[in-house]
């Protein structure tokens, strides 16, 4: 047996009531001097019964051995923080847009990136694996990392599961935003809903070496072999000309976002969808940040979607992520607090306006050791911080484990 000691960190949060005057409200908020309503349940039907259902967004799902969905997780589907004016999170994702639509333009005088911010959030396994070749024994498959309402659907771990489809439909460059899921620890960095931002563009052959020195005999495929630098059907050029054009992009927005003067890195990573692949890092008030993840679309993917004569990039990075290190947000679970002392923060007149975010609370935080059993199999760390988010809720803030006991003679502890 294995007795594991974890430390909860809760701390206590004082409400005020404020007046309605003093809050900038979206739509969807009630009439002057009430409180925001409670977000309509997106999920009825109960969990966890093999064999039972699960309602969601108005559709009905089988659960079975893959259903792993807690309460507290479906709660936050519907919420679309992202769409709800004034919200921080809403204020980073126009701001991309602005820029995006300022800096491409079609030839027609529109937009060249299309923006889709109201997809379901529910996927099929198909589309947030497979479509995107991420590997069979892949661990972001498991149980212990994935939310699933049954063996053949999901929440979305990636704004990625859309970008076949889109694709499919002939699109050639968009943006899309949208909540994810994720089953992640407990800290101040981390939550099982997060939001995501994600970009794509593609070339023709015409498209990428116009301009460019005897372009014309230029080509965008080979047969040739993988290599740390290009994929085996692109040819160097081509892979240079778009890798050069995705990171011009990504410091053009980083420079709209930060301002003049940011220091950039690029460092290798791996992505089963791109390659090569890069992870963007800036250097803010003296400490490099990981920003998001980007590189050149795996061929087979593009192929798979119709698009064999084009090669493109893609990238993807966290609201989140931005809007704490913008507007200096301590903790992630903030961006779904209702208090309007945090919410009134973000009521700005002009979205690019620099905003420091102001703490609402300064209780000490109150610490207890807690220890059980483990049951012998089927069991992940991301089981037990699902139940105490579930019973918890955002007020247990940090949980760490802090010791480990394998009874010789016994089954396992918690």
């Amino acid at each position: 047996m294995v007795c594991w000691a974890l430390r909860r960190a809760a701390q206590v949060r004082v409400h005020l009531a404020r007046k309605a005057s003093g809050v900038c409200r979206g739509p969807e908020h009630q009439a002057s001097g009430a409180r925001p309503a409670a977000p309509e349940p997106a999920t009825r039907g109960a969990l966890g019964a093999l064999g039972g259902t699960v309602e969601l967004l108005g559709k009905s799902y089988p659960q079975d051995g893959y259903s792993n969905l807690s309460r507290k997780v479906l709660s936050r589907v519907g919420r679309n923080l992202h769409n709800r004016p004034h919200h921080p999170l809403w204020l980073i994702k126009e701001r991309v847009k602005q820029h995006f639509y300022a800096q491409y333009v079609g030839r027609s005088g529109t937009p060249l990136f299309s923006v889709y911010d109201d997809l379901s959030p529910v996927v099929t396994t198909w589309q947030n694996f497979d479509s995107l070749l991420v590997p069979a024994d892949h661990p972001s498959r498991k149980k212990g990392d994935s939310y699933y309402l049954n063996a053949t659907h999901m929440l979305r771990a990636h704004t990625s599961a859309h970008q076949w489809d889109l694709l499919r439909t002939g699109l050639d460059a968009f943006l899309v935003v949208g909540d994810v899921y994720r089953r992640d620890q407990i800290d101040a960095q981390h939550h099982p809903v997060f939001h995501q931002l994600e970009a794509v563009r593609l070339f023709s052959r015409h498209q990428l070496f116009a301009g460019v020195k005897d372009g014309e005999n230029l080509q965008l495929f080979e047969q040739s072999s993988r290599s740390a630098h290009k994929q085996e059907t692109h040819t160097l050029e081509a892979t240079k000309l778009v890798e050069f054009d995705l990171k011009q992009t990504l410091t053009r927005l980083m420079t709209h976002l930060f301002g003049d003067g940011l220091d950039i890195r690029w460092v290798d990573c791996y992505f089963p969808f791109t390659h090569p692949s890069f992870e963007m890092e800036i250097n803010f008030h003296g400490e490099w940040l990981e920003i998001l993840g980007c590189g050149v679309m795996e061929q087979r993917l593009v192929n798979s979607a119709g698009a064999e004569d084009q090669i493109g990039w893609a990238f993807g990075l966290g609201l989140e992520r931005l809007a704490m290190v913008l507007y200096d947000i301590p903790d992630i679970r903030l961006f779904w607090s209702e208090d309007e002392r945090f919410l009134k923060q973000f009521c700005v007149q002009d979205i690019n306006q620099k905003v420091k975010f102001q703490p609402l609370s300064k209780y000490p935080a109150v610490i207890n050791d807690i220890s059980f059993w483990l049951p012998r199999e089927n069991y992940t760390e991301n089981d037990f911080y699902d139940l105490v988010r579930t019973i918890g809720g955002d007020l247990v803030e940090k949980v760490d484990l802090i010791d480990k006991f394998e009874h010789p003679k016994r089954e396992k502890v918690v």
